[in-house]
């Protein structure tokens, strides 16, 4: 564009492309609102709804597109949407598989934020929901009815770490959908929040369930520093659902974070082996100390569900649960916390950084909690597993 006289145009278009067969590592990242056409004819012909074309950056870019690839390919699945947080990605299922009239089932256990959204969003727009005993088919098959559109599963749960029988949970809806009048042709959908078994430690496709979804803010990222998640299905018509609703809510996710999480990607196997490692081995110094009553974790025998995490997973991620001997007030477990000086207080896990929290179980579940202790949620990171013991047993001692 020499014909142009001014520098500051010349700058916004300029002419010079640099030349084609770059290749590296880690892909090139691609960052876009607006995306160029080189023509009318292929603005008004291209497909944003099967990638096979770029339309506007919320419909996708080179970077976003590789990411989804790679993200299906860990849950073994084969379509993925990308969602700017790991709640986003769980509200857009709600969103694009409810409508007024519809029944969602929550685990008991579920991620808390799930349930909050039940309670306020989804009740306001005319859907109702009950909460099942994750670890009790027949709870979730005396509860399904013809209005049960949706059907969540948890696995482990949250917090208390509960392994359900997946499979069994996923036979109840499927067997719902075969003798059942159902008010919707796709039935009961069942989807999974996937983000403990990550992709790495059990294949959700392979147990059962008809969507995955995962917080890549945790292991995926691995960094502690992106917010990101993403949907994943095998069934195309569940998939453009998902798509198209995700198209009209106007999710988006940078390709900063985008790139932040593909090269998390690389280590991700690495990380979780190593963090699930050194939880088992916290989690069974942990059991023999005196003040503790129970530590939750389904790698641990007698912890609820472990003979079917034993049967369905490879894996146990980075979370483990300590209850404490009731006769530790809150105030006690509280001092334990504020004494801990490598587990940070902070939400979210699979970071490098240790993390811990204490929680009030009974005040957020709706089934019987056999526990009468409080409890503590510890994330295990990437320091060394003597120095984290350490500092566990120097708390123990000031509580």
């Amino acid at each position: 564009m020499s014909d142009i006289p001014h520098t500051s145009t010349q700058l916004i278009h300029h002419a010079y492309e640099p030349p084609a067969g770059f290749q590296a590592v880690q892909p090139g990242i691609h960052k876009a609102s607006t995306v160029i056409f080189p023509n009318v004819a292929a603005l008004r012909s291209r497909d944003w709804k099967h990638k096979t074309g770029y339309t506007y950056g919320l419909h996708g870019t080179p970077t976003t597109f590789t990411l989804e690839e790679r993200i299906a390919t860990l849950e073994g699945g084969k379509f993925c949407t990308l969602a700017p947080s790991g709640l986003a990605a769980v509200v857009l299922v709600d969103m694009a598989f409810l409508k007024a009239g519809d029944e969602l089932l929550i685990p008991d256990n579920a991620y808390g934020p799930n349930k909050a959204f039940a309670h306020a969003e989804l009740t306001s727009w005319g859907i109702s929901f009950q909460f099942y005993d994750a670890m009790n088919p027949a709870d979730l098959a005396a509860k399904l009815s013809r209005k049960t559109r949706l059907v969540w599963l948890e696995a482990p749960g949250s917090v208390t770490l509960e392994f359900p029988d997946l499979p069994a949970l996923v036979a109840v809806v499927k067997a719902h959908n075969q003798t059942a009048e159902q008010s919707h042709p796709l039935g009961s959908i069942t989807a999974l929040d996937n983000t403990w078994g990550a992709g790495l430690a059990f294949n959700a496709f392979t147990l059962g369930a008809d969507v995955s979804v995962q917080a890549l803010t945790k292991y995926p990222s691995g960094g502690a520093d992106v917010l990101m998640g993403s949907v994943v299905t095998n069934d195309e018509a569940l998939h453009h659902l998902v798509h198209f609703c995700h198209m009209r809510v106007g999710y988006g996710v940078s390709g900063n974070d985008a790139e932040l999480v593909l090269r998390g990607l690389n280590t991700m196997a690495l990380r979780y082996a190593a963090q699930d490692a050194a939880t088992r081995q916290l989690a069974l110094w942990l059991q023999r100390q005196p003040q503790i009553a129970a530590v939750l974790h389904p790698a641990l025998p007698g912890s609820p569900g472990h003979a079917v995490w034993q049967r369905d997973c490879s894996g146990a991620a980075c979370l483990l649960s300590a209850v404490f001997k009731p006769e530790f007030t809150q105030q006690r477990i509280d001092r334990f916390c504020d004494s801990l000086r490598l587990f940070r207080l902070g939400y979210s896990w699979a970071g490098p950084m240790s993390l811990c929290a204490p929680y009030d179980v009974p005040a957020v579940r709706t089934t019987p909690w056999p526990h009468h202790g409080g409890l503590v949620r510890f994330s295990v990171g990437l320091e060394a597993v003597a120095d984290l013991q350490a500092d566990l047993a120097q708390a123990l001692e000031k509580a």
